[in-house]
């Protein structure tokens, strides 16, 4: 096979012919990685990962190159190698899901094709392929709508950012002078983050308990505001993955003549599941609805999506630039993609989304979401039987299991939550496990650190959540032995 010149391009004809090469060096490199890794991230913390990547790829900018097999092969092994890998079982700490390899498959042609999704005549087919799928899923979320619509967006953040512009630029189209969001102190930073961004008024936060947002508080509010409101609530909390009861907070809502925003970047998957989608009960009373495939979807960063019950929600991100979007062109039929999105050059990420929906359509995905709660029930059962572990009270979320080692809740003032905290230090150091943080209240009202699972890999056994559990009392019951010796 003759080596791949590094200026080949990977489009035309000939180009898969050099990705065909270079992809068989990428896949050796990536099980080399991993093998060398031999766990769920590299041991030894910050310090020891950046150096073994420094010895392995020397200078990122070389006065000569070395060449495209060897750059390929000796960058992808070392980044292979040092990676926190999410289809590992005991990496759990993040909503970062474990892509399915026909996602990335197919973001691999993404990448290739290189189609910008700000214009028709850079995107034909993508263009095309993005207004069926962003159809298909707005119809899931909606089914009721006469005319619901969506937009790619980079996820959850972005998403919210443009739930909030939306809202704003309604209220002023009624004539008030802008909006005060209303969200519970469960919700994700991005909300307060927007509401910054867009020079709102800094939002108003709603009492929780449980970790949802309680409708009473909610009412009383709205109540005492004086302009127009858009209440955000959230159906899958990040840190517990719990769903605000959504039916009384879109009655509370609608009785106070708000406008209703849901972030459901983790939960909104669940509607794909027959059995899990009454959890989402009062979602369609939302005007808008943040949706991430990049969680319980399995698709590579990005996949994020807002979702609107009216298309005509998002005219306010229409935007004419002559290169683009030319009035005679529009008018001659060429598709104006610009208001598609805040971002100007864009990915096709729609590509990697069509694929997965097609290949396991609705009831194939919806039995993968179906796994993972399962694993999130199992794991929950194994704590509650381990005399050494202590799950939070209260409901689960939809795949997060929040709990603490039982030591910790011997010991007195803050020191039960250092050794929470130093457990999954240890694990990272050892690189035997990616154990996630949240802060959360007890059944005393209490807020303590807790150790946190979010399960999103659907091939997740028993055997591993048991493994899982023994790494972490193993770690807590060496910590405590220590510190009781000093």
């Amino acid at each position: 096979m003759s080596p791949v010149t590094p200026s080949a391009v990977s489009g035309g004809t000939q180009g898969p012919l050099e990705l065909e090469k270079l992809t068989a060096i990428v896949l050796d490199a990536l099980a080399e990685g991993a093998a060398a890794r031999g766990g769920p991230l590299p041991a030894g913390g910050p310090g020891a990962v950046a150096d073994r990547l420094r010895a392995a790829c020397g200078p990122v900018l070389p006065e000569y190159g070395v060449g495209a097999e060897e750059a390929l092969h000796t960058v992808v092994r070392a980044v292979a190698e040092g990676a926190a890998d999410p289809s590992e079982p005991a990496c759990v700490a993040h909503l970062h899901c474990p892509p399915l390899a026909v996602a990335a498959a197919a973001d691999l042609a993404a990448s290739a094709l290189n189609p910008s999704m700000d214009s028709w005549d850079q995107a034909p087919a993508a263009a095309a392929l993005e207004e069926e799928t962003t159809a298909a899923l707005a119809a899931l979320v909606y089914p009721r709508a006469a005319a619901p619509d969506a937009i790619v967006t980079s996820g959850g953040t972005e998403s919210n950012l443009v739930a909030l512009l939306l809202a704003r630029e309604h209220a002023r189209d009624t004539g008030a002078r802008g909006v005060q969001v209303v969200v519970g102190t469960n919700a994700h930073h991005s909300v307060h983050r927007a509401a910054w961004t867009l020079g709102l008024p800094t939002p108003v936060f709603v009492e929780c308990r449980a970790g949802r947002m309680v409708p009473a508080a909610l009412d009383r509010t709205l109540s005492e505001l004086a302009c127009p409101a858009l209440v955000v609530a959230t159906a899958g909390t990040t840190d517990e993955g719990l769903v605000d009861p959504l039916p009384k907070i879109a009655r509370i809502t609608a009785s106070h003549g708000a406008r209703l925003h849901v972030d459901a970047a983790y939960g909104g998957p669940l509607l794909f599941s027959d059995r899990l989608a009454p959890r989402l009960d009062g979602l369609e009373s939302a005007v808008s609805v943040t949706f991430d495939l990049h969680k319980l979807g399995w698709q590579p960063v990005a996949a994020g999506l807002l979702v609107v019950a009216d298309r005509g929600t998002l005219r306010p991100l229409d935007f004419q630039a002559d290169y683009l979007n030319a009035d005679d062109d529009t008018e001659a039929g060429l598709p104006d993609l610009l208001g598609r999105s805040l971002r100007t050059s864009r990915r096709p990420d729609v590509l990697k989304i069509a694929a997965t929906l097609r290949a396991l359509g609705r009831r194939g995905l919806g039995e993968l979401v179906e796994r993972c709660v399962r694993s999130a029930e199992e794991f929950a059962a194994l704590l509650d039987a381990h005399p050494g572990m202590r799950r939070r009270p209260g409901d689960l979320g939809i795949s997060t299991v929040l709990f603490r080692p039982a030591a910790a809740d011997a010991l007195s003032g803050t020191a039960g939550d250092e050794l929470v905290a130093e457990v999954r230090r240890r694990l990272l150091a050892e690189g035997r496990a990616v154990i996630g943080r949240a802060v959360a209240e007890d059944a005393d009202g209490v807020r303590k650190l807790w150790l946190k699972a979010t399960l999103l890999h659907p091939g997740t056994t028993g055997d591993d959540l048991a493994g899982l559990l023994g790494l972490i009392a193993a770690a807590a019951a060496h910590i405590s032995t220590v510190e009781g010796q000093r």
